[in-house]
């Protein structure tokens, strides 16, 4: 089986080099790099990688130009799997990350919350894969920010989705709150149908379950 390609983008050269070392460690091939949102892009479009590693606030600006080139790139490379990996939760530009392309091969992470190397190299091997990872720190600040979708729902329901957003399994959901699986996948179908998702395939309405609240939270 062939490495995962990866671009990485960090402006801060210590943690750079840092995550070079580490994704090369964890069996991942770094093809490129970098430390700003154009050298980002230039990267990814002459490398086309399998994944994208970003910070989110990079040069010039400073602000959310990682992200900015993340949703970009997105749109330009259809199945580009991307993750933002960052200190800070950016309200905006991460509704529109989550929901790009299909809402699959994506995540949104929080630096200083990754404290497992094993795992977090089996988060980004499942977003390559067609997973979606909310850190569900960032699904917390979300939902406080959010209106209308969530008041539907019982906190029960809410705790269920923000597993949902870790990219968990009902049988993982159900392990986690001490309820059987049955129960969880009740709560999913209430959710499910709350939130006036059209029918298809499970998976996909679990990810626009998650999308549905982060767009609202970022109005």
């Amino acid at each position: 089986m062939q490495p995962v390609r990866v671009v990485l983008a960090e402006d801060g050269v210590l943690l750079r080099e840092g995550l070079l070392d580490l994704l090369t460690r964890l069996g991942f091939d770094v093809v490129a790099a970098v430390g700003d949102a154009d050298s980002l892009v230039a990267a990814t479009t002459k490398h086309r990688p399998d994944l994208v590693v970003t910070d989110v606030r990079m040069p010039p600006g400073h602000s959310d130009e990682g992200l900015r080139a993340a949703v970009s790139l997105r749109r330009a490379l259809p199945g580009l799997a991307v993750v933002a990996l960052s200190q800070y939760v950016e309200y905006g530009y991460a509704g529109d990350l989550l929901d790009s392309g299909d809402g699959r091969h994506v995540g949104y992470l929080l630096k200083d919350r990754v404290v497992d190397v094993e795992e977090f190299a089996a988060t980004l091997r499942h977003i390559v894969d067609g997973g979606t990872v909310v850190d569900p720190e960032v699904v917390r600040r979300l939902v406080r920010r959010r209106r209308d979708p969530l008041t539907r729902l019982t906190p029960r329901e809410r705790e269920v989705l923000g597993l949902i957003a870790e990219g968990r399994s009902n049988n993982a959901i159900a392990a986690r709150l001490v309820i059987t699986e049955a129960a969880v996948g009740k709560h999913v179908g209430s959710i499910l149908a709350k939130l006036d998702l059209p029918p298809d395939d499970d998976s996909n309405r679990r990810v626009l379950a998650v999308l549905t609240y982060l767009r609202a939270a970022a109005t």
